[in-house]
Order: C-alpha cells, then structure tokens, then sequence
C-alpha cells in the first residue's frame, strides 16, 4: 500500500514515547490511519494540528498493517487555535469526522465540505458567519451515512439563503445535534458530543 495525497488531519494519539497515529481524511480514499515517527516531537508536532491541511504519504506491506505516515504541511490552523471559539469548532468538526466515518471508504463530497467549513471559520469574522455552516456540515455528515432529515422537518435556516438570527441558529444546531446524537455517535456520545456541548454553551454566553 503506497498513498501520497492531500489530506486534514482529524485526530492525533500518543503512540510510545516519540510517536503519534494519526487520522486523517482524504477526497478519494476516505478516513486513513497511519504512524508518525517521531510525531510528538517539536517540529512534527504543529504540523499534526486538527484541520490543517498537508499532504500525507502513507506506506504498508499489507492492507491489515498500520501504514507509516510522513507529512508536509499545506495550510496551518495554528491561529485560530488562539480563538476560543474558533478553536471549539475545529475540535468539533474535526472530533466528529474522525468518530463517524468508516475507514478507508470515500466520502468526496465531505471531504470538500469540511475543507470549505475550516475555511469559513477561518474567514469570518464573528461566530455568526460560520456558527450555520456547522450545522449545514452535520446536515451532510448525516445524510451521507444514510441518516438524512426530510426536508419539511428542516427549520429555514437550513434550508434558505436567509441570513438567520441567532435563534434559529440554535434551533439548526439543536435539531442536527439531536440527530447525531440518535444515530451515528450512539456508541460515542460521552466522549465525541463533550466537544459539541462546550462549543454551543460557549456560542450561547457570546450572544447572550
């Protein structure tokens, strides 16, 4: 096995004393695993950041053994992680990738959407420029894995061009948080729906 292709990173764990396995996800070839030697060390590191871009090299004898992982560096988030909200919602996106898709199977059409998300948290300037685009991302997460809401149950600001009030906002959010919470991180919610939770309290104190 032999993969060299752009990637976000999704997850990072210590493996030893020096290394890191690392998820991330890719356009063509899905959610893929791999170790990085060296991984906990002082220049690897900032480059293992959930949401940054890089260009993953993957290499195994056989399909059942954990790939070594380089990486190269195409885009850092390194300055959103110095936001407190910002960087609640990469924990998020990025927590909720990595704990509801299956390895190694594509989702394209996620690939670009959660690439175009971390972008608009990038870009904007206020939460309220990209607390709705989440909740669009979980709209599509959920309907890719086949657990898509119908239409008319949907609140308009999911489903409209309208700029909405912070209301609705919360109203989009509650519905889609409720709908992953009742399907795919069933046997995650403890741990992968904390980084929700501390995000939306967060976003409700802002606007309070």
């Amino acid at each position: 096995m032999h993969l060299r292709v752009e990637a976000l990173i999704l997850a990072i764990r210590h493996h030893g004393e020096h290394g890191a396995i690392v998820r991330a996800l890719t356009a063509e070839h899905g959610l893929q695993a791999g170790y990085v030697r060296g991984g906990r060390s002082t220049r690897i590191r900032p480059i293992l950041q959930p949401a940054n871009r890089v260009i993953g090299e993957w290499r195994a004898r056989t399909d059942d053994q954990l790939a070594s992982l380089t990486v190269e560096l195409v885009t850092s988030r390194a300055p959103l992680y110095a936001e407190p909200l910002p960087a609640l919602a990469l924990e998020w996106v990025t927590t909720l990738t990595a704990a509801a898709l299956p390895e190694a199977q594509p989702y394209p059409r996620l690939y670009a959407a959660l690439d175009g998300t971390i972008g608009v948290i990038a870009a904007a300037p206020a939460a309220r420029g990209w607390a709705l685009a989440l909740a669009r991302y979980e709209l599509l997460v959920l309907a890719e894995l086949g657990y898509g809401l119908e239409r008319e149950a949907l609140p308009p600001a999911l489903t409209t061009g309208v700029a909405p009030e912070w209301d609705e906002i919360f109203e989009a959010l509650r519905l889609t948080g409720g709908a992953l919470e009742a399907s795919i991180l069933v046997d995650r919610r403890a741990v992968t729906l904390a980084a929700r939770t501390r995000l939306v309290e967060r976003l409700k104190r802002a606007v309070a």
